[in-house]
């Protein structure tokens, strides 16, 4: 594990950061403003992180203590399987894997073109990575959705990896439809740089001993980040698309009426409290 600095430490143990040990770049989606009803996304009900696959006993029992029933995995098999890093089982807890594949993970050919366009166009090249999960991720997305349609009290965690790319997508996502700023939707993807600080080490271990990413480190340095900047050319790119996170459910999921989205709102936002 990374050391860290004390202003990090402090970072980190402050919200909307959450602690289970164990669990990097883990926190609270809740607890922001909403333009909807005067109110606030319920705190607690849905959390974010990185991989789970090196929480402890303790971390388990703080899973459990923040209300945690239901974790949505959202990394492919084969990393997985590469990174030996399967999700140990929780008591209480369902894990429902609901996997979005890149396609360049399985050709090295197409992930070093996708390096190099990081390197060169960074920001550009993180519009098109994400605008592609919402193609291949759109069941995945679904699947996660319908939960929280159908759960008045989820109490669910969404990760991948890093717990910066697919998740921060699906994060905007459910953000934008809760009626949360886009600049407040930026600056939730960028805390990331914070959230992932202390398993820094074991991602650069992993990702150096791949053969494409050695021969262009700039290329996996720009990836990794998670600049606000990006997120916000992101959200006009999307708009420009869909229109709106109603508009994009409804052309790429089966949750197509106004009363699904009414559903999701009212099991997500509270009064703000005066």
């Amino acid at each position: 594990m990374a050391t860290l600095s004390p202003e990090e430490a402090q970072d980190l143990a402050s919200p909307p950061f959450v602690v289970v040990d164990g669990v990097v770049n883990i926190r609270d989606l809740g607890g922001y403003d909403s333009r909807h009803s005067n109110g606030v996304v319920k705190p607690k009900a849905i959390l974010r992180s990185g991989e789970m696959a090196h929480i402890t006993d303790t971390g388990k029992q703080q899973l459990k203590e923040l209300g945690v029933r239901k974790v949505f995995d959202l990394r492919a098999d084969v990393e997985i399987k590469r990174y030996n890093a399967l999700t140990q089982v929780i008591d209480g807890v369902e894990i429902i894997r609901v996997p979005i594949t890149a396609k360049e993970w399985a050709d090295p050919t197409l992930l070093a073109a996708r390096l190099k366009a990081f390197g060169e166009k960074e920001r550009e090249t993180f519009v098109v990575t994400y605008t592609e999960f919402l193609k291949d991720g759109r069941s995945a997305y679904e699947t996660i959705f319908t939960y929280l349609r159908d759960e008045p009290n989820p109490h669910c965690l969404v990760h991948c990896t890093a717990g910066k790319d697919r998740t921060g997508v699906f994060a905007c996502l459910l953000l934008m439809l809760l009626g949360v700023d886009d600049e407040v939707i930026a600056n939730d993807y960028a805390l990331t740089t914070i959230g992932l600080e202390p398993g820094m080490e074991i991602l650069v271990e992993r990702f150096s001993a791949i053969p494409v990413f050695k021969e262009n480190w700039e290329g996996v340095l720009n990836m990794g980040s998670s600049r606000a900047e990006n997120m916000i050319a992101f959200m006009k790119a999307f708009r420009e698309k869909y229109g709106s996170v109603e508009g994009y459910l409804k052309a790429e999921t089966t949750l197509k009426t106004e009363g699904d989205i009414a559903k999701i709102r009212r099991n997500l936002l509270v009064e703000r409290a005066s």
